[in-house]
């Protein structure tokens, strides 16, 4: 049976992807500065336009990572992935810990399970320090649908965002706008009587992508600008309207991930970086997120087996 049209193109860019790690012979061609997109020669190793080494800086690893997970939207690919390898993790340890029976593992995954993989929950954050749960706690879900409905409306929105503002600053956005949420949900259960709960979910960063696309449509005039600007706030009310109805909804996470989003999208330009400086700026901060995540996982593997709270 053959391959489908999309996923025969993908599978070409990860062979030409690993050709080029293994230094594979390929016939030699003029190159692209990934940085200001300037043709360069064919034995060139910095670009004359704006001096970027072409094999070895950020930009050219960034466009090498673009070409593995492919498409128009890699980070949002790249996060999908990320989501659902953690929603597999703790599924195989919530079934060890003796869960996952029935219809649990629609939305009842191991409340430890999910602390240990990095869940937030205020006191530890507060009292202990570990930070790195704002980050980690965006990448877990739980249960089937929960991630369900999160995945869908990050497939739907995430391309949209990542082709205005680029991979590297979507990346950036969507760690900082999910950490705000997360941020301002675990500070008031702080404040609270009962010290708040734990909490897990892409929602409060995807509410931020929401709070981003509605201060773009507040930046461009038209009748489609006011059109969209209304479906997504009619939405962004469904949305609270529905977390207040139900019942383990972090809407201070949502309401966070919204007002940072929004913020943000006021200061940041609605457009792809232009030419190299901006380029430059956009792979730092893309960067400086990945490293964030990729540190705050490494941090929750080193706690993962410390004492629960209280026990």
């Amino acid at each position: 049976m053959a391959f489908p049209y999309q996923w025969q193109r993908r599978t070409d860019r990860w062979k030409n992807s690993f050709r080029g790690i293994f230094g594979a012979n390929k016939e030699p061609r003029p190159k692209m500065c990934p940085s200001c997109g300037t043709l360069v020669g064919i034995n060139a190793t910095r670009c004359h336009q704006c001096g970027t080494n072409i094999t070895f800086s950020l930009a050219a690893v960034s466009r090498g990572l673009s070409g593995v997970f492919g498409g128009r939207a890699p980070v949002t690919t790249a996060v999908l992935i990320v989501n659902v390898l953690m929603l597999g993790a703790s599924i195989v340890a919530t079934i060890n810990a003796g869960g996952g029976r029935g219809l649990s593992l629609l939305w009842g995954l191991n409340g430890e399970v999910l602390y240990r993989l990095g869940s937030t929950y205020p006191p530890a954050i507060f009292d202990g320090h570990q930070w790195w749960r704002l980050v980690t706690a965006m990448f877990l879900h739980g249960g089937l649908i929960h991630i369900g409905f999160n995945m869908m409306v990050l497939m739907d929105i995430g391309p949209v965002v990542e082709e205005v503002y680029g991979p590297g600053r979507y990346l950036f956005l969507y760690t900082v706008t999910g950490v705000a949420g997360y941020l301002l949900s675990s500070f008031v259960g702080y404040q609270s009587a009962s010290g708040g709960h734990p909490s897990v979910g892409a929602s409060g960063a995807i509410l931020g992508l929401i709070g981003l696309m509605i201060a773009i449509t507040t930046r461009r005039t038209g009748a489609h600008m006011q059109q969209l600007r209304s479906r997504l706030i009619s939405w962004v009310v469904s949305i609270f309207v529905f977390g207040f109805l139900l019942s383990g909804v972090d809407n201070l996470a949502h309401l966070g991930g919204l007002a940072a989003g929004f913020a943000l999208g006021k200061i940041f330009a609605d457009r792809e970086p232009r030419n190299g400086s901006e380029r430059t700026t956009a792979n730092v901060l893309g960067w400086s997120a990945a490293i964030v995540i990729i540190a705050s996982f490494a941090v929750m593997l080193l706690h993962v087996k410390d004492q629960l709270p209280g026990s």
